[in-house]
């Protein structure tokens, strides 16, 4: 693989993941969502007016084109177990922007998936 096609893979788990961190960040702000008929639209309008929200949706969407130019460089077998990359990503933010426990069993199952990764990588 070369630096360039690595770098769109990487690019796009990246933008995938720093989505996920920006929807959690949007849904924080709301509080739990419950899905009951008579507040639903409501509750979706407060959701997707939520800047952290938008900015995740929109990570996403650049995310897709970026993915599909790191796709048409490489097999799909390479490139779709990188995306396990942003598990690291989300859970070492997640600590570090939300406070979340990244307890021995989280820690051990990170250094697996970049064993994982690293040895696809290699292949």
């Amino acid at each position: 693989m070369t630096f360039s096609t690595f770098a769109f893979i990487f690019a796009g788990v990246l933008l995938n993941a720093c989505a996920q961190l920006l929807l959690k960040a949007g849904t924080n702000a709301v509080g739990a969502i419950t899905l009951e008929r008579g507040t639903l639209l409501a509750t979706a309008f407060r959701v997707l007016t939520q800047w952290p929200v938008l900015a995740g949706l929109t990570c996403y969407v650049i995310s897709v084109g970026v993915w599909i130019i790191g796709l048409s460089r490489v097999d799909v077998s390479i490139a779709y177990p990188m995306l396990s990359l942003g598990y690291v990503v989300n859970a070492l933010a997640a600590w570090y922007l939300f406070g979340e426990i990244l307890g021995p069993l989280r820690v051990a199952g990170i250094v697996l998936i970049l064993a994982g990764v690293f040895l696809i990588a290699r292949s």
